[in-house]
């Protein structure tokens, strides 16, 4: 028994120095730099420059998003000002039609009884009138009395209004009054387009009832298309009326759209954002209202630290440059960049205007760095 325990303790003991010397070894790994060394040779083979951050003109990029959009006169909601059921109509959405083209036709009986209240009114003017002159013509000579004088003058004022009223209810109908008499009194009634222009959306089948407050299509005509994009308060003073734009959308990317701009909203959302609308440089059909597009904007040079852009690698999605230090040592530090523009980067970071950088030759020294660490 006394044997058993003591080879126990032997054995935890051997445990314990064993783990001890693991953390130990543990401890002793060292850290990896951000630093490497190169001798004379390496140097020369890698091609390795250094110099200094410059100062430089970089234009700026802005970078937008919007959507086509047309101005209000160029789309055009088609109803039925009083209403009816739907006897006819051939559009589809993607048609084109021309200004004064019959839409549909809508039939109901309200129509009916309209031009006939129409023809009545006038049939009874003609009578009134008549008694009217009659009336003044006794009144003057005093064969008549004042009071029915006046209800012959306001009998016939009274059709009068009626008869016009009845004409601009069929007007606004779409009934010409002119042509509505006794032989010809129709039941339906015809919806004309306003604009000549394509198809957007039809809301309505043959046969259906539709109310006045009802689409029955939307026509829009795509010669005047603009753009309309959204801008941030931050970036709202860097635009001007006339500024060039540059659109594409997300299908075809590589095929650009110049345009200008023509207007700058003047309020804010809650987002604090506006709209901002440009006009295109020349209209193309494949560009249609509601199209999603991004857009581009060169903003105004200005005065920038900069390196050459093969001064600056990436590794592991964050940007670096190398320091050159003493004894041929470089320092790998991490920078935030800016623009880039005819092979020169904009450094945002700040406390490198005095270091000399590794402007050629910096994705050997990134090369060798990782396979030290490796």
């Amino acid at each position: 028994m006394k044997n058993t325990v003591i080879t126990l303790i032997g054995l935890f003991f051997l445990y314990s120095c064993g783990n001890k010397k693991t953390e130990n070894e543990t401890e002793a790994t060292p850290a990896i730099e951000n630093t490497t060394t190169l001798t004379d040779a390496q140097i020369k083979n890698a091609g390795i420059e250094t110099g200094k951050i410059e100062q430089k003109e970089i234009s700026s990029l802005l970078k937008l998003n919007g959507k086509i959009d047309v101005p209000p006169q160029n789309l055009v909601s088609i109803s039925v000002p009083m209403g009816g059921y739907l006897k006819y109509t051939k559009l589809l959405e993607g048609m084109y039609v021309t200004k004064g083209q019959v839409l549909c036709v809508v039939e109901d009986q309200q129509y009916i009884q309209l031009q006939e209240d129409y023809l009545l009114a006038k049939a009874k003017i003609g009578y009134a009138k008549a008694e009217f002159e009659r009336q003044k013509e006794l009144n003057r000579s005093k064969a008549s009395s004042d009071k029915v004088y006046q209800q012959a003058q306001s009998e016939y004022n009274s059709l009068s209004v009626m008869v016009q009223s009845y004409g601009e209810k069929l007007k606004f109908a779409g009934i010409n009054p002119s042509n509505v008499s006794a032989k010809n009194i129709s039941k339906s009634i015809n919806i004309y387009s306003p604009i000549s222009g394509y198809v957007s959306k039809v809301n309505v089948n043959t046969g259906k009832y539709v109310n006045p407050s009802d689409i029955l299509f939307e026509i829009v005509n795509p010669s005047d298309i603009h753009l309309a994009l959204t801008v941030f308060e931050k970036d709202i003073n860097k635009m001007a009326i006339g500024q060039s734009v540059i659109a594409y959308n997300n299908t075809d990317p590589e095929k650009k759209y110049p345009c200008k701009i023509i207007l700058i909203g003047k309020d804010f959302s809650e987002n604090r954002s506006t709209e901002m609308h440009c006009h295109f440089t020349s209209y193309d059909k494949s560009l249609l209202p509601g199209m999603y597009m991004n857009a581009e904007i060169e903003l105004k040079s200005q005065q920038s630290n900069v390196l050459p852009s093969e001064a600056i690698v990436n590794y592991e999605n964050k940007n670096y440059v190398f320091v050159a230090k003493e004894n041929k040592q470089f320092e790998m530090k991490e920078v935030t960049i800016g623009n880039t523009e005819n092979e020169f980067t904009e450094i945002i970071s700040d406390d490198l205007n005095e270091a000399t950088i590794v402007i050629k030759g910096a994705y050997a020294l990134l090369m060798k760095m990782k396979n030290v660490e490796e």
